[in-house]
């Protein structure tokens, strides 16, 4: 608002009421996304605030005996080795990624390049459907159909039982695929068509303008959608907590029952463990522990990220 001469008359100028309330939209939209971050900040102050000072005291009190085989807090005497649920959460982590990285990207350089529209529109919603999947359904299908008719029959090593990391991997791999497809090839689909119509006219095949021009300029899409890929399979817990038991057992055998960070906090939390207790506030320290790690994950992946963002641009 403000005032224009007219002759020897002052002229007040106001916003017209479409511009004002254009204006007022802008005005709401800004507000309430600032109000969503903070809440977002707000939250992750309130995690760490919740569980960090318990997870020190507890620390405090364990000592040194957190670096031993034998994980047993919920028991008398208890013990609090925490290197077996580092173990099963590696075991189930690894064997996730090994499952679902390549499978993941190949339907998602599948999807990108070499799919026609039609078989794309058809296939992305079937993608998306399998990541919609309880992960309590795919926890009840590795217990009765991967655990049995596969790691029992068919694993070499040792006396595969009802439980397996082998198997809780496996499930897990099942359900990140489609986070690695999905993300994945929306990052390279989103290269655009003028790099790949170069490389064709320099007489590049399919195969090569999808892995080497496409694949590379999307790189930084793809290192995000293997983060938040890790980070889901990292978190999990009901799969783990069904397909890998609750034993956790300290083993290079990933055929044999193991229990993960996660599937820890499942078990115990819903346990009879007295509120105060060092067994009780061992949830808060497991916690703790994977909230850190996942941070530094993240952390570490967004530098990835940013490297190759620059690189490309």
């Amino acid at each position: 608002m403000g005032e224009v001469k007219v002759g020897h008359k002052s002229v007040l100028l106001s916003p017209s009421p479409h511009l004002s309330r254009r204006l007022n939209t802008q005005r709401v939209a800004r507000y309430t996304m600032l109000l969503a971050t903070t809440m977002s900040v707000i939250v992750t102050v309130g995690i760490v605030a919740s569980l960090f000072p318990t997870a020190v005291r507890t620390m405090i009190t364990i000592g040194t005996q957190i670096i031993g085989i034998s994980w047993a807090p919920l028991f008398e005497p208890p013990e609090y080795g925490i290197l077996p649920l580092f173990t099963g959460t590696i075991f189930i982590v690894a064997i996730a990624m090994l499952v679902a990285v390549p499978v993941g990207l190949a339907a998602a350089i599948f999807l990108s390049d070499y799919a026609t529209f039609n078989l794309r529109r058809v296939v992305k919603p079937i993608l998306e459907i399998l990541a919609g999947i309880p992960t309590v359904v795919l926890g009840l299908f590795g217990l009765y159909v991967v655990n049995p008719l596969y790691v029992e029959k068919y694993w070499p090593i040792g006396e595969p039982l009802a439980y397996s990391a082998l198997g809780a991997g496996f499930v897990t791999g099942i359900l990140i695929v489609p986070i690695i497809a999905s993300v994945a090839d929306d990052a390279l689909s989103a290269v655009p068509r003028a790099m790949r119509e170069a490389a064709y006219a320099l007489g590049a095949t399919r195969r090569e303008v999808a892995s080497k021009v496409v694949f590379n300029a999307g790189l930084s899409g793809v290192v995000a959608a293997l983060i938040l890929a890790f980070a889901r399979a990292f978190g999990e817990t009901t799969i783990a907590l069904m397909v890998a038991g609750s034993y956790p057992k300290f083993t290079a055998n990933p055929g044999d029952p193991m229990m993960s960070l996660s599937a820890f906090i499942g078990f115990a939390g819903i346990g009879d463990a007295e509120v105060g207790s060092n067994a009780y506030n061992t949830i808060f320290l497991i916690g703790a522990i994977l909230f850190l790690i996942t941070l530094i994950f993240n952390i570490v992946g967004n530098r990835i990220i940013a490297k190759y963002r620059e690189a490309y641009e």
